[in-house]
């Protein structure tokens, strides 16, 4: 399926990388819903778009996210410069006080290790702390991390849902030692959650130049309008283990702006998830929205969100947002 508009590449942030304002991540599709063939199908209809950004994490799937990611790219034997792939720690994969929910330097150098056993590459692009680890000294983390890519086994790395201030702090160790700064953060963002991205990381886009792969650009399906009339028993929200999901996307309030995104897709002659994606990548702030997708027919429906963001004027935004 080819959309009429080009893939748009996008710089993250300061950096010279480029990224396709539209990537695809696993995150709880791969061995959760996904077996190999639809991943391989998955991934391949993505990079037929343009796609050149791959998501993963250490934790996803216990690992089996990476192997299968990993895998895939080898089967497709698509040329390893051509393609930007992240992974991301702290979770853990074994209990144990240096194997989980950590970001010391020990865990960190093992699971480094780990994820390019599992992805059976030499190297991620992209490395990003999975969360912020208060028990360990952000300089710590720093130093790390600084390793990390001085030993080749990473380009870039960066923070997933930090706080702000956790942040900062990590640029200004970075100068004050000449250490591998942040560069990059990995945070929610969509029309039922956008706090974060619009304002507590505002000085940091201003002040460090930092880019954003953002994530959950439907509320997890939530913007899709699925919910509306309760929870499918198909649904992501109904797998044992995120309860979480359900509390965060059932609420009142977040109806009637389901429904403006219902009603705005209508008008547009688009999906609902398409406007969404849209309205996420409309943000200049958003180096790339991460979509997902648990069979190929999926992912050519997110890919044509690119033929919506030009769509996207101010007018049918004001509406989006309620402020029209």
């Amino acid at each position: 399926m080819s959309h009429s508009v080009e893939m748009e590449y996008r710089r993250l942030g300061n950096t010279g990388l480029k990224l396709s304002v539209l990537s695809f991540g696993s995150w709880v599709t791969f061995h959760n819903q996904l077996g190999n063939e639809t991943a391989r199908a998955c991934m391949q209809a993505a990079w037929d778009a343009g796609v050149n950004f791959f998501d993963n994490a250490e934790v996803y799937a216990g690992g089996k996210s990476e192997t299968i990611m990993g895998q895939t790219m080898r089967e497709l034997d698509w040329p390893r410069e051509s393609f930007v792939i992240s992974t991301k720690l702290f979770w853990g994969l074994r209990d144990g006080p240096n194997t989980k929910n950590t970001l010391n330097r020990k865990y960190l150098m093992h699971a480094i290790d780990g994820s390019l056993e599992r992805l059976g590459l030499d190297f991620v692009d992209l490395l990003f702390c999975h969360r912020h680890d208060p028990e360990t000294p952000v300089e710590e983390t720093v130093w790390a991390m600084t390793d990390i890519i001085a030993s080749g086994k990473a380009h870039y790395w960066g923070t997933s849902e930090w706080p702000a201030e956790a942040i900062e702090e990590a640029y200004e160790i970075a100068e004050r030692f000449s250490l591998r700064k942040p560069v990059m953060e990995q945070p929610q963002y969509n029309l039922l959650w956008r706090e974060r991205v619009e304002t507590e990381y505002a000085a940091l886009y201003e002040k460090r130049g930092m880019g954003t792969t953002i994530w959950s650009p439907l509320a997890s399906g939530a913007l899709t309008g699925k919910y509306l009339g309760g929870i499918p028993d198909d649904s992501r929200a109904a797998l044992p283990g995120y309860e979480w999901l359900r509390e965060h996307i059932l609420k009142p309030e977040n109806d009637d702006k389901v429904r403006r995104v219902l009603e705005v897709a209508e008008d547009l002659g688009c999906t609902p998830a398409q406007l969404a994606i849209a309205w996420c990548a409309k943000n200049p702030r958003v180096s790339t929205v991460i979509t997902g997708a648990s069979r190929v027919e999926q992912v050519h429906e997110n890919m044509g969100a690119l033929d919506v963001i030009p769509r996207l004027d101010e007018d049918l935004i004001a509406r989006l947002e309620g402020r029209a």
